[in-house]
């Protein structure tokens, strides 16, 4: 049976970035969560702006005053990136570069979000072209490395879907080559710093943990759920974890002590990490085969996980949201019929869920571990599998032509 999962994303690190921006997939530390409030809306949240982009489920990011998009340029074969004023929306500069003409089923535009670090943005095209620009200078290409040329590895059925990782010096994604499965460049010269693994790339994008030499990086691969030292690629541990359709594309979520890794079509598992022989070792605490994720990643609201959970179909696909006690695994209540393939979280600041659906209506929840409980919802876009970016009292987002903007906060 053919699914389509994953053809979106994947995702990126903790950067350094002012409190109100969104630098990467996922937010400022890739766990969807921002501090911004949100009131409760009546009718439509108020569109500020918007601008046409290019084909992409790449989601927006916000760094500094400043949007930037990812996208495939209409009738070209190329990777573009544009930046906007966060405020205006004026168009403040666009460039690209040419790359290999592919055609995967659900769109040709990039799957994986840009990643701002400083005056450099890194994206990673559908195609394995890892690219730093220089903002400075209007998006000058500082340097690019075709990965998948590089390391001899394969595309993915959907394109490359991972985010890049910047942790201190470098800029981390999975590749999937010969001694290759994740590979750390320098941020300022594109060279190979260290490769490490023989895991294939998933459609995932990894979690950064700790912090200066103590960094560890945890990758969900086609294979294993694997923690690797940020500095050196030293593997720390690894725990196996295959999904059937080698399509999983969700980001593992650190919830306490437990990491929660989800899949397409073996749900989901919550792994803690012991000691064995003075090393790391990885324990399974529990499984939930209920809890099959498409591509949208969990969120942790104190004990408990809202998750977007789906199975492939061709027929009759439909995505459920469902409150699960993050300890155990065990699904507190659902709500059917939240989307078709994918929805989208975000908690704020004052505690409660933005959720965006693959139709384009946008949603406020009040989490409730005994109950689902929406505050407000409106239509806002088209269909979109894009994650929104929320900063500043906006949120940021796009559909299959529109990057839009909407005034949700002060």
């Amino acid at each position: 049976m053919r699914s389509f999962l994953a053809a979106c994303f994947g995702l990126v690190v903790s950067c350094p970035a002012i409190a109100a921006d969104w630098p990467q997939f996922l937010g400022t530390n890739r766990d969807s969560t921002s501090p911004e409030t949100v009131a409760v809306w009546n009718g439509k949240p108020k569109e500020l702006w918007v601008k046409p982009v290019g084909e992409a489920h790449s989601s927006p990011v916000v760094a500094k005053g400043v949007v930037y998009a990812f996208y495939k340029p209409a009738k070209k074969d190329a990777d573009a990136l544009a930046a906007f004023n966060a405020k205006s929306g004026e168009l403040l500069w666009e460039a690209s570069y040419d790359r290999d003409k592919f055609q995967p089923l659900f769109g040709e535009g990039p799957r994986g979000t840009p990643t701002v670090d400083g005056d450099r943005v890194y994206t990673l095209g559908n195609t394995g072209v890892l690219a730093c620009w220089d903002v400075t200078k209007k998006g000058e290409v500082v340097w690019k490395v075709d990965t998948l040329k590089e390391f001899k590895a394969k595309n993915l059925r959907f394109g490359v879907s991972t985010s890049p990782t910047v942790v201190g010096n470098q800029v981390i994604i999975m590749v999937g080559g010969k001694g290759a499965g994740i590979v750390g460049f320098d941020k300022s010269t594109g060279k190979v710093v260290w490769q490490s693994s023989e895991d294939t790339p998933s459609y995932a994008s990894p979690i950064t943990v700790g912090s200066g030499d103590q960094s560890e990086l945890i990758f969900l691969t086609n294979s294993h759920v694997r923690s690797l030292k940020a500095t050196d690629g030293a593997e720390l541990w690894k725990f196996p974890f295959t999904d059937a359709l080698l399509e999983s594309s969700t980001t593992p979520v650190k919830v306490g002590d437990l990491y929660v890794a989800g899949s397409v079509m073996s749900g989901s598992v919550g792994i803690k990490i012991g000691e064995k022989d003075g090393k790391p070792s990885p324990e399974r605490v529990w499984k939930n085969d209920k809890l099959t994720c498409y591509f949208s990643t969990p969120v942790a609201v104190g004990e408990y996980l809202y998750m977007v959970n789906g199975k492939a179909s061709l027929t009759n696909a439909s995505i459920v949201l469902r409150c699960v006690e993050a300890k155990t695994g065990k699904i507190l209540w659902e709500k059917p019929n939240v989307g078709k393939y994918h929805a989208a979280l975000v908690k704020t600041g004052d505690g409660k869920l933005l959720l965006l659906d693959d139709s384009g209506s946008l949603m406020l929840l009040e989490p409730n571990e005994k109950e689902y409980k929406e505050l407000a919802r409106a239509k806002v876009c088209g269909e979109t599998w894009a994650h929104p970016a929320l900063s500043d009292g906006k949120l940021y987002l796009r559909d299959d032509k529109k990057l839009i903007c909407l005034q949700l906060g002060e």
